[in-house]
């Protein structure tokens, strides 16, 4: 909600006395209200509308330097990789799951796999006609990069937790968050970089 308006709200609701409420008053005004219009339905429970550390200072709009600084470095903290040192995959895995936005909408089964409805945001292959452009194209991806131990490593980093690398990013913290799985994200690292895949054709 606009916090002008929201300000506005809360001014009325106080009898419209001539006291601003305070930052702290209007956040937990708004959480009250959040959760108030929100009603817990299979496994869409309340706790998504906790915020992280993260989450509350990405919400604040545009944010300094240090910052972003310190938002990706408490996310590089959460960067975990396979045991087994194993980054990548099959492909064709990987696009099934880049194809699937089913998952965590109250009506899905939980115990079945999320995917991670790549095309929404991203072109990946020639192929596809429809696909969003919230991110960049990722037509090319390997081909340009390479496959390399150091491309992989940066790779399902970059799906596991983009806020690692850019602040405040759009991009979902696929497996920081729990979304994706390591071996489902083996496969997306697959897609992106295997040269056979339709992303680098």
């Amino acid at each position: 909600m606009n916090r002008v308006l929201f300000t506005g709200i809360l001014f009325l609701s106080l009898g419209g006395c001539a006291v601003t409420p305070s930052d702290a008053q209007i956040e937990a005004q708004a959480l009250q209200t959040m959760k108030g219009s929100f009603k817990e339905r299979g496994q869409a429970k309340l706790d998504r509308l906790d915020q992280d550390e993260t989450q509350k200072v990405c919400s604040i709009g545009k944010i300094s330097t240090e910052s972003a600084a310190r938002i990706e470095k408490l996310n590089t903290a959460t960067l975990r990789y396979p045991a087994d040192g194993r980054l990548m995959g099959d492909w064709r895995e990987g696009e099934k799951i880049a194809q699937s936005g089913v998952g965590k909408q109250f009506s899905d089964d939980p115990k079945r796999p999320a995917g991670g409805n790549c095309y929404a945001c991203h072109q990946l292959s020639k192929q596809e006609i429809s696909y969003g452009t919230i991110g960049p194209s990722l037509y090319h991806y390997g081909k340009t990069r390479g496959a390399s131990e150091a491309t992989q490593r940066y790779t399902y980093a970059k799906v596991y937790n983009p806020q690692a690398f850019t602040a405040c990013s759009n991009m979902p913290r696929f497996s920081h968050n729990g979304v994706l799985t390591e071996e489902q994200l083996r496969h997306v690292v697959a897609l992106l970089l295997d040269p056979d895949s339709p992303v680098n054709q």
